[in-house]
């Protein structure tokens, strides 16, 4: 392993960070689902004259933005874990907030709170919004005036919106039960069909490398691992159709492994056949694909403990941003510091560089959303009719939008934050605005400040780690590779799991090449391990003999 001494001087890269991308396939179905899980419980108490009790309910609402690239039965579980992390977090704050006013105590307690969050949304992989949602509600709680007798029916109220939030979020699975798995095995065969195009025209260069073909072979791996993922989200239980998933994964697997001998055309036709709900296409000759597969769906998950393990810095990273930040507020006199504080927690990516692009997002976003705010406020102060309608145009636009680039989604959650303040009451705006754009400047400067100097050298031995996993993974491939007749099941196995160890080591190295205060990364090994191993994978692939593309045809359809 490299000894050079920690790198000091780092780029803050500016170009790119608020270029806009294309707009998520699904991106409507958050929106929608934000929607109709906020809509009903806060008209409601508009009717009963009640809309202070709107932030409890919007607690339990929010949780339909998460769990929507999951399959259904996995989804169920992830919607019912994070409503009654909500509520737990909720209940928490509540509480706090009812045995004492000492804002510095409750700050403490806010950033605890966030860097536990943190840590369990990546740990568990909930997905997005991750942990911005839950730290957003618990420290706005922390502030909000209570007393104790009042803290179970203001739960209570959560957890009711969030029964109707699980209930919003599993309605679509009614008319389209796997449709999250066809799309990630759609966007699976889309990215190495676009791999095996770029391979075969000879992009990169003719030893088969470049930066081209990296990053195409590297979003192909990515986008077989997440079709994987989703497809055994499942545990044991399988059908037809997610039979026929499997082996459409498998021939984009081995498209992936060797893209000479891949049909481009083909892998985008099955694409297209799994879009909408038509029948799902069956390959022919895949009786033998899938050998392997049942016995990974056996593997036990690593315990919580050993994921939580190499995710100490972020949570001090996180805990200590956002005390920091909220002290800081309070030091200018800012009567919201939670604001500051979900401001940095919201800062914290899987390296430094990523956290200072999220930053400059983050700022960007909210001071453009002040100024939004600023427009609709006199129309919000009409009647609570209109206060409640803005918030949901808000709710559907902040989701519509974020996907494009994380500024964008800003500029309308920052102004329906600040109209979710005025339920309870009417406030002054040019007060709400000073204060907010106090708070996100602070939290942002301080957030940032504090991921420089929290390290996180542990980013290095994850590198050493996943070496290590590639290079056993390949001696296994090529040990059976050099046998007479290695066992199907074995050398599948042995495949399966050098591709699932390649991807791992490429996504471990783009995290730490973006850390600070580090030991020189072993660039090196790191190529010359990914091609090593993708040789292997295709070797391993030509000796099964999947890799001919004329017997894999469509030979019948399943309905979905």
């Amino acid at each position: 392993m490299s000894t050079a001494t920690p790198t000091t001087t780092r780029r803050l890269p500016l170009a790119g960070v608020l270029r806009l991308g294309r707009p998520s396939e699904i991106w409507f179905k958050p929106a929608c689902s934000v929607v109709a899980a906020v809509a009903p419980p806060n008209l409601a108490l508009l009717a009963l004259g009640r809309l202070d009790l709107a932030m409890y309910t919007m607690a339990g609402s929010l949780c339909a933005l998460y769990g929507h690239n999951r399959p259904y039965p996995a989804r169920a579980r992830t919607l019912a874990r994070v409503i009654l992390g909500m509520a737990g977090g909720l209940a928490v704050a509540l509480t706090a907030a009812s045995l004492t006013t000492n804002a510095v105590v409750l700050v403490t307690v806010g950033a605890l709170m966030a860097a536990v969050q943190k840590v369990l949304c990546d740990a568990t992989r909930v997905g997005p919004p991750g942990n911005v949602v839950l730290t957003f509600i618990s420290s706005a709680s922390l502030f909000a005036p209570q007393t104790l007798g009042q803290v179970p029916g203001h739960v209570g109220l959560a957890l009711a919106a969030g029964a109707w939030a699980w209930l919003v979020g599993m309605a679509p699975g009614l008319l389209r039960p796997h449709g999250p798995e066809r799309r990630a095995t759609a966007h699976a065969l889309t990215a190495t069909a676009a791999y095996a195009a770029a391979h075969g025209t000879g992009s990169g260069s003719a030893s088969g490398t470049g930066d081209g073909h990296d990053r195409a072979r590297a979003a192909a791996a990515a986008a077989v691992q997440a079709a994987w993922q989703s497809l055994l989200a499942t545990g044991a239980r399988t059908d037809r159709t997610r039979r026929a998933l499997e082996h459409l994964v498998v021939r984009a697997e081995v498209a992936l492994a060797a893209p000479a001998d891949a049909d481009p055309a083909l892998l985008r036709g099955w694409a297209r056949a799994l879009r909408g709900t038509g029948r799902v296409p069956r390959v022919a000759g895949a009786d033998d694909d899938l050998l392997g597969v049942d016995a990974e769906r056996d593997v036990p998950q690593p315990p919580l403990w050993r994921r939580l393990g190499p995710l100490a810095p972020f949570a001090v990273r996180t805990a200590l941003g956002c005390a920091l930040a909220g002290y800081a507020s309070l030091a200018l006199g800012v009567g919201r510091p939670y604001w500051a504080l979900v401001t940095a927690a919201s800062l914290y990516q899987a390296n430094v560089t990523l956290t200072w692009s999220r930053g400059v997002q983050r700022v960007v976003g909210n001071l453009l959303g002040v100024l939004v705010f600023a427009a609709v406020v006199p129309l919000a102060h009409l009647h609570p009719a209109a206060l409640v309608l803005c918030c949901l145009a808000f709710n559907f636009g902040a989701e519509a939008l974020i996907g494009r680039n994380y500024w964008l989604g800003s500029v309308c959650v920052t102004p329906m934050a600040l109209l979710v303040t005025e339920f309870a009451r009417t406030q002054d705006a040019g007060q709400l605005i000073t204060e907010r754009v106090v708070d996100t400047l602070v939290g942002a400067l301080v957030g940032f400040a504090t991921a420089v100097v929290v390290t996180n050298r542990r980013a290095g031995d994850r590198i050493e780690h996943a070496l290590t996993g590639v290079e056993q993974a390949r001696e296994q491939a090529a040990r059976l590779l050099a046998g007479p007749q290695p066992a199907p099941r074995a050398l599948e196995a042995a495949r399966r799991t050098l591709s699932a160890a390649l991807a791992d080591l490429r996504a471990t190295a783009d995290a730490a090449s973006g850390e600070w205060w580090q030991r020189a990364l072993p660039q090196e090994r790191v190529v010359l391990a990914e091609q090593s191993g993708h040789r292997t994978l295709a070797a391993t692939v030509r000796r099964q003999g999947t890799h001919s593309w004329d017997g894999a045809r469509t030979t019948e359809d399943v309905r979905p």
